[in-house]
This record gives C-alpha cells, sequence and structure tokens, in this order.
C-alpha cells in the first residue's frame, strides 16, 4: 500500500504547488490571492476527507469481519451523503464567498482580495468532484487498492500541469489560469474513481439501491468516526484560516513567502499523508476481526516505518529548498523567509508528525476518536492560536512566530497520543 499511496499524495499535493509555481509568473499579489484562497479550500476539503475517513473506518471493518454485503452499502451510503453534503456546501460558499473573503482578508491589497474572489469562485465548483474522489478513494484503499487512486492522481496532474501551462503562458489568464485546470482535474478524478467503484468484482463495491437510499444505522457508523473528526478538522483549519488572516497584515513579501512555504510544507508532510490511510486500513480490518493484539503489534511496526521515512524525506526537503527558490518569481526577500521557515518546519515534522498525524489516524480506526478530537482542538488553539498571537504579534517575530506555533501543535498531540497507544484504551472501542 505505501508505494503507491506515497507517490499519489506527492502528486496531488504537486497540484498545489505547480498552481503557486506557475502563478508566481503572474506577480505576487496572484501568488498571495492563491495561497490565501487555498488556506480557506482546506477547511471545506478536509470536511470532505473527515467523512471519506469515517467511511473508510466503517468499510475496512465489515472488511476485517468478513461481511463484504455491509461494506458495500456501506460504501454506497458514503457516496450518497458525501455529495449531497458537497453540493449544499458549494451553494453556501458561492452564494457568500465575497463577503466572507472580506471578512477573513480585508486588510489585504485590492488586487490581492480580486485574485482571491476569482479563484475562489472557480474552485468551489469543483467540491463536490472532490467529496465523490475522496469516497472513492476512501473505498479503494479499505481493500488495499491503492495503485488505481495513484494512477489518477497522476493523469490529473499532467492534465492540471498542460492546463497550467495553457492558462498562464498561452491565454495570459492570471489566477483563472491556474484555477480551471485544477478544477477540470478534479472532475476528471471524481468520474474516473467512481467508475472503479462500480464494479462488481470488488471486493466491495457501490449498489445503485443503496445510494438512493437512508440508512440511518449505517451513516450513524460512518458519523460516529467522521463528525469527531470533522470537528476536528474543522478547528484545526479554521485556526489555520484565522492565522492566514494574521499573515495576510504582515504584509505582501511575509505573505507571498508564507503561501510558497506552504505548498513545499505539504510536499514536505507526504511521507506522514501517506502513512494515514495504510494506519486506517490495517488498524481498522484488525479491530473488525476482533485482533486487538494484532493490532498493536500492527501500531508500533507502522509507527517505527513511519517515523523511518519522514526522517529521510524530510531532510531532503530541507536541502532541496534553496534549489527550488531558483525557479520562484519571488523577491528575494521572500525566498530567505521561505528557506527559513521550511526548515524549522522540516525539522519537527520528520520527528513529531508520525507521532501526530498516522497515530491519530490510526487511535480513529480503532474507534477512539472522541479522544483524538479533544487533544487535537486542545493542541491547535492551546498550541498553535495562542503561542501565533504571542510569538508573531506580541514578539514581533512574524511569519517564522507562526512557524514555531505550528510545530508545537504536532509535539502536543505526538506525546498525548503515544501515552494514549501505550494505555491501551483503545482497545475497548467498537466501531460495528
Amino acid at each position: 500500500m505505501i508505494i503507491p499511496l506515497f507517490i499519489e499524495c506527492f502528486l496531488v499535493l504537486l497540484v498545489g504547488m505547480v498552481d503557486t509555481f506557475m502563478v508566481s509568473y503572474a506577480g505576487e499579489t496572484a501568488v498571495s490571492g492563491v495561497s490565501l484562497v487555498n488556506s480557506l479550500n482546506t477547511v471545506f476539503i478536509n470536511l470532505f476527507q473527515a467523512l471519506a475517513s469515517g467511511g473508510a473506518v466503517v468499510v475496512s471493518q465489515y472488511i476485517g469481519k468478513g461481511d463484504r454485503d455491509k461494506g458495500s452499502e456501506a460504501s454506497s451510503q458514503l457516496l450518497m451523503f458525501s455529495t449531497l453534503f458537497s453540493l449544499l456546501l458549494m451553494a453556501g460558499v458561492l452564494a457568500g464567498g465575497r463577503p466572507m473573503l472580506n471578512v477573513l482578508y480585508g486588510a489585504v491589497e485590492p488586487a490581492v482580495m480580486d485574485a482571491c474572489v476569482i479563484y475562489l469562485w472557480i474552485t468551489t465548483l469543483s467540491y463536490p468532484f472532490m467529496a465523490i474522489y475522496n469516497a472513492g478513494s476512501s473505498v479503494l484503499r479499505s481493500m488495499g487498492r491503492t495503485k488505481e487512486t495513484m494512477y489518477i492522481s497522476i493523469l490529473a496532474n499532467i492534465i492540471n500541469l498542460v492546463g497550467n501551462y495553457i492558462g498562464i503562458f498561452i491565454m495570459h489568464a492570471g489566477v483563472a489560469g491556474v484555477a480551471w485546470p485544477t478544477t477540470i482535474s478534479r472532475i476528471f478524478q471524481a468520474v474516473v474513481i467512481t467508475i472503479i467503484c462500480w464494479h462488481k468484482e470488488n471486493e466491495v463495491h457501490y449498489v445503485l439501491k443503496n445510494i438512493f437510499e437512508w440508512n440511518g444505522d449505517l451513516l450513524k457508523k460512518i458519523f460516529n468516526i467522521a463528525v469527531p473528526n470533522g470537528v476536528e478538522n474543522a478547528i484545526f483549519n479554521m485556526v489555520k484560516v484565522a492565522l492566514s488572516s494574521v499573515v495576510a497584515g504582515f504584509g505582501t513579501v511575509q505573505t507571498t513567502a508564507h503561501g510558497v512555504a506552504q505548498t513545499i510544507w505539504g510536499i514536505s508532510n507526504v511521507s506522514s499523508q501517506a502513512m494515514g490511510p495504510v494506519f486506517v486500513t490495517v488498524i481498522g480490518q484488525y479491530m473488525g476481526a476482533g485482533e486487538t493484539g494484532k493490532a498493536e503489534h500492527a501500531f508500533w511496526k507502522l509507527l517505527k516505518l513511519t517515523t523511518l521515512i519522514s526522517i529521510l524525506w524530510n531532510a531532503v526537503m530541507i536541502f532541496s529548498t534553496p534549489f527550488l527558490m531558483n525557479y520562484y518569481q519571488i523577491s528575494a526577500q521572500a525566498k530567505q523567509y521561505v528557506i527559513l521557515i521550511v526548515a524549522i518546519h522540516d525539522v519537527f515534522n520528520a520527528f513529531f508528525m508520525p507521532f501526530s498525524g498516522p497515530l491519530g489516524n490510526g487511535l480513529r480506526a480503532a474507534g477512539d476518536v472522541r479522544f483524538t478530537m479533544i487533544w487535537a482542538i486542545v493542541a491547535s488553539v492551546g498550541g498553535r492560536l495562542a503561542l501565533t498571537y504571542i510569538l508573531a504579534c506580541g514578539f514581533g517575530m512574524g511569519v517564522i512566530g507562526v512557524t514555531i506555533a505550528m510545530v508545537s501543535d504536532w509535539v502536543i498531540r505526538g506525546i498525548i497520543y503515544t501515552v494514549r497507544l501505550k494505555g491501551g484504551i483503545w482497545k475497548t472501542k467498537k466501531v460495528i
């Protein structure tokens, strides 16, 4: 599972990096607009991922139990609800997007705000397709089938890359030139993965009649995982949006540096992000089968592997960042900020993210969702948010203070989750 997931996560995050890199040729105001909206979009995207994660846990446990019919029904219900939820969210953002941007980023320059509005409006149209893709990819990963999602991501990135080139360098469409290819690539992903999930030879698959019915019992099982996970992700990303509005007040240079660094941070986090679904599938299937001893053994084995991969990958990213900066059309001062805050991020990401992200996914797969939700909120608000205002604003450290506050979040979560794993209370939780 790991190698295809690693490649897929890298390619998915490469979409954002390519957008930021190519739009840099349209000027720093365009870069700032794209980065600010991507922070906002991440809040909504993570809601889709939280819902898909809830479905993945339930489907994985049914597979571990050997109940394929229930697994297929759960996957169909996940597709149905994900589609409805994303359509409602899309309508809300399209209706209230401009006022929302004014509230969050009213302090930015008018040109940056114009870029924000254009990028938000176009990418919001892709919400339903992202939700459908997340639902389908979670179903395939629950079966341990990660090659399909990897191939889809490769093709989607080719579409995005070609589209960006046409939009920026041929049509000179600026922000819109990167927004439309991103949306089109997400439509492609949704269509292809849905076709794959219909195949009846799959261990679990979509069933038409189950998509058009409301199974409250199954949805409750999915929501029991998805809602706490969604609340956790929503608060975490709302904190990130709040902090991006703080960053916007530091001026265009630091806002641009933070936006570029975020895309590189995403690539740096590929190692841990790729391992998250592995934890969900392996731990979920063992817990569904009632094999808590094997689940505990898998936890520690996967943690060791994740940490090793994370250290090696983040070392590569630290040494690659100065080279990458040669290709960004941003000021020398912005490049210096990027190199520094990427280095801070990646050192802590290498050693603490495996115990914060993937371990948290594993505990959720075991059904220990309320505990992870509570402590994630404490770490986000008490660590990241509070320290940002103390360091970035109070001590005038700017984006450097924001970065230090961010990594403190992972340290807090990593320590708490490791203690929880050793305590063994997670073994008593039930999902199905």
